[in-house]
């Protein structure tokens, strides 16, 4: 399996007859733009793709797997996405 980098990103942004620089902006803009909407505890929402939500965790007891000591776990935020029913059917049809 290979992972897509930003750097690939910025790539095929290149690819499609945009400036390296510009395309290089463009793409950390957008990323920007998702943490700055997250960061203020809004949904993205991209049409076709899915949503990123920010859902909150509770305080909860866990045990370690290692000792089976018990350890309290803080409250956080924690960043999650679901796909778009489009993305889904795109993703098992292999397009």
């Amino acid at each position: 399996m290979e992972t897509v980098t930003k750097n690939d990103l910025v790539k095929k942004v290149v690819a499609l007859g945009v400036n390296g620089n510009v395309a290089k902006v463009a793409v950390q803009s957008f990323i920007d733009c998702i943490v700055d909407t997250l960061k203020a505890a809004e949904k993205v929402q991209l049409s076709g793709f899915g949503t990123f939500i920010i859902r909150s965790r509770k305080q909860r007891i866990c045990r370690n797997p290692k000792t089976g000591e018990k350890v309290t776990v803080l409250p956080r935020n924690s960043t999650a996405f679901k796909p778009s029913e489009i993305l889904k059917k795109r993703i098992e049809n292999g397009k």
